[in-house]
């Protein structure tokens, strides 16, 4: 006896997640997986390494600078790769800082950044604040020869 089984309808892909938190100390080891799975669902996994470098700098400066520690996390997968974005309540924009003495503790975070992801970016947030962001394309990655 044959029966027949129609095609299960697949579950949409996830395009982008997003989370409301307060972030402490020790909150970017649990965002970092949170990246690294979302980048497996997206089969985006040669972007890991510069997603999780820029999504901890991007959370630290929140625990350093933004008095109540709030934020709003998103990524979002695009057409060739990922856009992060952090999103805080202080008006206060980050600042690379042009010069640093060698033995400076604090101040290599967003020039990190710069050189692991494709572009980054300060954009006002509605309602105040601000949110800063990067984006990796995997192509664009592969094509520079960052694998």
């Amino acid at each position: 006896m044959n029966e027949y089984f129609p095609p299960t309808l697949a579950a949409p892909r996830l395009t982008q997640y997003r989370m409301h938190l307060t972030v402490g100390e020790h909150s970017a080891r649990h965002i970092r997986r949170i990246a690294r799975s979302c980048l497996m669902e997206w089969e985006l996994t040669e972007l890991t390494d510069a997603v999780e470098l820029a999504v901890t700098e991007l959370i630290a400066n929140v625990v350093r600078h933004v008095p109540d520690r709030r934020c709003t996390l998103v990524l979002l997968r695009e057409a060739a790769g990922i856009r992060v974005e952090v999103t805080d309540a202080c008006p206060q924009s980050p600042t690379v800082p042009s010069q640093l003495p060698p033995d400076a503790e604090h101040g290599r975070g967003l020039a990190l950044v710069d050189a692991v992801v494709d572009k980054w970016g300060v954009s006002p947030a509605p309602g105040g604040g601000k949110t800063v962001w990067f984006e990796c394309g995997a192509a664009e990655w592969e094509s520079a020869g960052r694998m």
